[in-house]
């Protein structure tokens, strides 16, 4: 159930529709300003950006400084009494694109989509979200859990600073919406996310002269193809797991026996059961050929957002929101992770809320413009849902 019904919805719906010219504004403002993970010192503009948007709505804006990262801003309501229960929306400010990708990738409209670097992952999430929290305040609707936001600016490397951050805040709050990009053409929402993994492995041999003295080294690179070959028979269709070798940097000359391979491996996974059995096995392997050495290391860094019956509680209330507001959505399970994977194990979790769109890392990246005011309403929605009950 929600605080709303149809009437008000509807109300909602044609509130935000009025405000798409803003909502481009906004963008474009926000995809002009390059904003890449590994230039710290880009993101403050677009923290500033949206903060100042937030404060003219009565939030609190407070900054955290990152040590490798640009850091976090936690965005809290002025108004909000203590120990109001209360709610959290996630997102992030950087993007994969380098500082330059304006000039061949420019911020226009074409066709109905609003194309440019990091506008579809995910500054139109953003929007949409501030823009949800606008409307709300205007028709003067207040939801019983107190919306707070936490934007992150390591997302797309990992959420290393972030991800403690984000923990405590999902053991504090009831829920939270996640407004990374929805999943296909028709927008659906992420009930399920894999969990994601890091690992490289490096093989010692021993170099010798391959024409003079062959039989005196001992091949790197010949126990590497051993190893490719385990980790790629853990592979398993059925349960989601996939292990890919994706880099492999090794030998010294073509006359060389190569003293030392690494490999590096990315792995996904569909359950916290599997990612366990999986860190386990890759760690056990063993060399084949005899006298080299194996050097391990890596985890699973992100851990899957799991269809638990709390987010499914969640999915549900998403469900009934869109129906109020005559709109159809679907849930679907995403490859990637994201910082919902973090929440998930705390709190209900939904993701996906973010723009309708395509081109997610490539050059081709645009919004559907006229999806905007929708995906804002359907968040405004949500966010007037009463406390879901954990039990």
């Amino acid at each position: 159930m929600t605080d709303i019904n149809k009437t008000i919805a509807a109300k909602i719906l044609s509130h935000s529709v009025a405000k798409q010219t803003d909502m481009l504004v906004l963008l474009k403002r926000a995809v002009n300003i390059e904003s890449p993970s590994q230039l710290p010192e880009t993101q403050a503009p677009v923290f500033q950006l949206f903060s100042d948007f937030l404060i003219s709505l009565g939030y609190r804006c407070r900054f955290l400084r990152g040590d490798t990262s640009g850091g976090q801003m936690l965005a809290i309501p002025l108004n909000r009494q203590r120990n109001t229960p209360q709610q959290l929306i996630l997102g992030h400010v950087d993007t994969v694109w380098p500082v330059g990708s304006l000039e061949t990738m420019p911020v226009e409209s074409r066709e109905g989509r609003l194309h440019g670097p990091g506008s579809y992952d995910m500054k139109a999430g953003l929007v949409q979200a501030v823009f949800a929290i606008q409307i709300l305040h205007e028709l003067g609707l207040k939801p019983q859990l107190a919306p707070i936001f936490f934007i992150n600016s390591d997302e797309e490397i990992g959420s290393h600073e972030s991800a403690p951050q984000i923990e405590r805040l999902a053991r504090v709050v009831n829920r939270t919406f996640v407004v990374e990009p929805s999943l296909g053409p028709t927008g659906k929402l992420k009930t399920q996310r894999k969990g994601v993994g890091r690992f490289q492995i490096t093989v010692r041999g021993r170099a010798a002269h391959a024409g003079l003295d062959p039989e005196k080294g001992i091949s790197a690179i010949h126990e590497v193809s051993h190893v490719i070959q385990k980790l790629f028979a853990m592979n398993d269709v059925n349960s989601g797991t996939s292990v890919n070798v994706g880099v492999i940097k090794g030998g010294m000359r073509p006359n060389v026996i190569a003293p030392e391979c690494r490999v590096e491996i990315d792995v996904r996974v569909t359950t916290q059961q599997e990612a366990r059995q999986i860190e386990k096995t890759i760690h056990a392997i063993k060399p084949t050929v005899e006298g080299t050495r194996l050097e391990i290391q890596g985890r699973i860094e992100r851990p899957p957002l799991e269809s638990t019956s709390g987010n499914q509680k969640l999915w549900q209330c998403a469900r009934l929101a869109a129906d109020q507001l005559g709109l159809e959505i679907e849930q679907a399970a995403a490859g990637g992770g994201s910082d919902g994977n973090w929440t998930s194990q705390y709190c209900p979790t939904l993701d996906g809320l973010g723009a309708v769109g395509d081109g997610a890392h490539a050059v081709h990246e645009h919004v559907v413009e006229s999806k905007l005011p929708e995906r804002a309403a359907l968040l405004a929605c949500l966010l007037m849902t009463p406390p879901l009950s954990l039990t």
